[in-house]
């Protein structure tokens, strides 16, 4: 089905595909592309402002020199980072008048000058922040969230209401930090100004912390998510909650952070404002996963979840746009949205106002190799149509029926403004196309499913059953080398689709029988070495990623292998991946949010990968390698307090740091942060401003490989469900971010 959705004229480019019979990263280079005009353009965008920061002490190393301005269609920013002698060179700036001002740890905020292009040997002062309390307040939240306090160790296994106020599900310190990660910061950072205070509830006169609390976690139109999360800790969590902001209202302080040194003073970080205040743009994409100068040089797009839209903006006109997401006209099974409209109690900042009502729901967005934004989106209601049954004659409904569909997919097309809309027997939630000739794109959010459409197929047919399938995650516990029904079933409840599906345990199981799991299904990315694979992630406590093979007639010969994270005399060396991405050595990486590690795994050092040994999923533990993130653990334990909501593996260089550098989502720590795995030395891309980087997904792109660090940069967006509590308050808006890195923090 295909929608026009507006008339707007766009430049667009002419796109050839060769196609290809062998999937390796060499194949690559036979993607042949006729871009849009790369590099020339960003001419518009060549002004230079230069000089030093001082302060009392002297000059000012690795600290923040930020020009920021209104004269552009959209409010534009550019940072940069001081050299060891308080030098700075802000490049590529568009001609305009800027404020220039210093931010940096232990200083004050400088009063702005303004400034035009071509200024030189600029002074700017600034001055140091005698009050500690000052100087914190423009710290990563991370640093205040670690100085929230959490149950000992020796309180596990908690014993309900009834018993020492720990939930019941919470049978270990590791699981409760989990839920404080993955449960409590889902949709927003926590830490930041915004959230490490109640003076925004001052004015209701609560009786106690915990009350506020409470009433906080109810409120609005995320009230009933976090209400349910807070409920999983049991009494004890809002008493945790409550303790941490009366602490801190009663003067205790984050360590201090490090500035920036190395190579993080040689980033330059550019920002576009895009969306309005109330847009939720969950995850940003400007180019194509398998081919880095796809769309070299055009406009980048952001997926809007509350608004139902894509955002598209041009980085050399400094100009964006909305565009709705369509669906189907379908009144018998009608889009709607999933937020609240109702609540029980009333937003801080909006009342009872609906702010998200469009039914689109957009949630992860791709580039195909046509130029094409593909996305889960919803295109119309939850019922699914009766070939997707278990009592048609599709084969995989035959084989196993999923659990229904609550989003779908959908793309749009900038050269012909048109959208098309496909329905799917599987929920989706990230999606991710493979290597091969047939343009296999798999989808995560399946629940206990993985689902895929051969958009080769698509193109050709139009046809929704024709160019879809799915296949359960069924391994092979008989080691027979197949899957072979009956299966022994995991029993029990099952997790939302929103959470990453999963759950259900194996109980009786029968070793002369494969077995089907349910690890879940959040992130996913297709294979760089073998057509036809795809590897998952389950966020389920402590994690576990999978490696789903498809074979040559799905669904009868998909088979799956699964490997949990290590777990050693009872306690996992890591918990919580949530991002999955593949190098091009087929060596996978995830980046660990609740225990704050970059995981690599690498399928080629396991013994064993089929057979009864494989049944508790910890058969392989010498695949894993975990490297801990550098920053400041929460209070009273060894895990550190930072958030990674998802990842992703640079693999051709867009950034500057070398081929196949793993990049976690700083989402508590305002950053990216990258291993360079040959050194293991990790890279802060720290976002000071405004305070409230929160990002779910990032991308690189190749403008023009000819231009030095010019010509690339990774992407990046302000994620969070909530603007208002990025710095600014109600009002402000999303930003797009463009990372870079320089030779050295004076180059131009």
């Amino acid at each position: 089905m295909f929608v026009r959705i507006r008339t707007i004229f766009h430049q667009t480019a002419h796109l050839c595909l060769s196609s290809r019979s062998a999937v390796s990263l060499s194949c690559a280079v036979f993607m042949v592309f006729l871009t849009l005009p790369a590099y020339a353009q960003q001419n518009l965008n060549a002004g230079v402002i230069s000089g030093s920061v001082i302060s009392s002490h002297g000059p000012e190393a690795g600290v923040w020199v930020i020009a920021e301005t209104d004269d552009l269609p959209t409010h534009f920013t550019k940072i940069v980072v001081t050299d060891g002698q308080g030098r700075f060179v802000v490049p590529e700036l568009p001609d305009a008048l800027f404020k220039v001002w210093v931010r940096g740890y232990g200083l004050v905020d400088s009063k702005p000058v303004p400034l035009r292009i071509g200024a030189e040997d600029v002074k700017l002062r600034t001055f140091t922040a005698e009050d500690p309390l000052l100087a914190a307040e423009v710290y990563p939240a991370n640093y205040w969230y670690s100085l929230m306090e959490v149950p000992a160790e020796n309180e596990f296994p908690g014993t309900g209401s009834a018993g020492n106020g720990i939930g019941e599900m919470m049978n270990s310190q590791d699981r409760w930090l989990d839920l404080t990660k993955q449960g409590c910061q889902l949709c927003h950072q926590l830490g930041n100004k915004a959230t490490r205070t109640l003076d925004h509830l001052s004015h209701l006169d609560f009786d106690s912390s915990v009350q506020a609390w409470q009433y906080r976690t109810a409120m609005g139109i995320r009230g009933q998510f976090m209400t349910l999360y807070a409920n999983r800790f049991g009494p004890r969590g809002m008493e945790v909650y409550a303790d941490w902001t009366d602490r801190i209202a009663a003067g205790e302080l984050p360590p201090i952070p490090p500035r920036p040194s190395g190579t993080e003073r040689n980033v330059v970080i550019t920002q576009w404002d895009w969306g309005n205040e109330s847009s939720y743009i969950h995850d940003e994409i400007t180019t194509d996963k398998r081919n880095a100068s796809l769309n070299a040089g055009g406009k980048v797009y952001g997926v809007d979840g509350g608004h139902g839209a894509l955002l598209e903006l041009d980085p050399d006109t400094h100009e964006w746009e909305e565009i709705v997401i369509a669906v189907k006209d379908n009144p018998d099974n009608p889009a709607v949205t999933r937020f609240a409209q109702q609540f029980a109690v009333p937003s801080a900042y909006y009342g009872n106002e609906a702010l998200w009502q469009r039914p689109a729901d957009p949630h992860n967005p791709m580039f195909d190799e046509l130029g094409r934004v593909w996305m889960t989106t919803k295109v119309q209601g939850n019922n699914v149509p009766d070939w997707c049954k278990s009592g048609s004659d599709n084969k995989f409904a035959q084989y196993y029926q999923s659990r229904g569909s609550e989003r779908q997919a959908s793309y749009y097309d900038p050269a012909t403004e048109e959208f098309g809309l496909i329905g799917t027997c599987f929920g989706t939630h990230h999606l991710q196309f493979g290597w091969g000739e047939n343009r296999m794109l798999y989808f995560s959010g399946g629940g206990d499913v993985i689902g895929f459409i051969n958009t080769r197929t698509w193109d050709r047919t139009q046809d929704e059953q024709l160019s879809q399938g799915w296949c359960p995650m069924v391994v092979d516990t008989n080691g027979d080398g197949r899957i072979s029904k009956p299966w022994n079933q995991p029993v029990g409840a099952m997790r939302s689709q929103n959470e990453g599906g999963g759950g259900g345990r194996l109980i009786d199981v029968d070793l002369t029988l494969d077995t089907r799991m349910s690890p879940g299904s959040y992130g996913i990315i297709a294979d760089t070495q073998v057509e036809g694979v795809a590897w998952g992630v389950g966020t389920e406590f402590p994690g576990r990623i999978y490696r789903l093979d498809i074979g040559d007639n799905p669904p009868e010969t998909c088979i799956t292998e699964v490997y949990e994270l290590p777990v050693v005399d009872g306690k996992p060396m890591g918990f919580g991946p949530r991002g999955i991405d593949m190098d091009s050595n087929g060596v996978i990486w995830t980046a660990l949010s609740g225990s704050s590690h970059l995981a690599s795994f690498d399928r080629s050092k396991c013994d064993v990968l089929n057979g009864p040994s494989v049944i508790n999923s910890q058969h392989c533990q010498q695949g894993w390698t975990l490297h801990e993130i550098p920053g400041p653990n929460m209070k009273g334990t060894d895990r550190k307090a930072d958030f990674h909501y998802y990842n992703w593996v640079d693999i051709f260089d867009t950034l500057g740091l070398g081929e196949n550098v793993p990049i976690a989502n700083g989402s508590g720590s305002d950053s990216l942060v990258a291993l360079v795995p040959e050194t293991e030395e990790f890279v802060h891309m720290r976002v000071p401003y405004p305070l409230g980087f929160y990002s779910r997904g990032l991308d690189g792109r190749i403008d023009d490989p000819d231009a030095g660090w010019k010509g690339r940069g990774v992407w990046a967006n302000y994620g969070t469900n909530f603007n208002w509590h990025t710095e600014g308050g109600k009002g402000t808006t999303s930003k797009m971010v463009k990372f870079q890195i320089r030779p050295d923090p004076l180059a131009e």
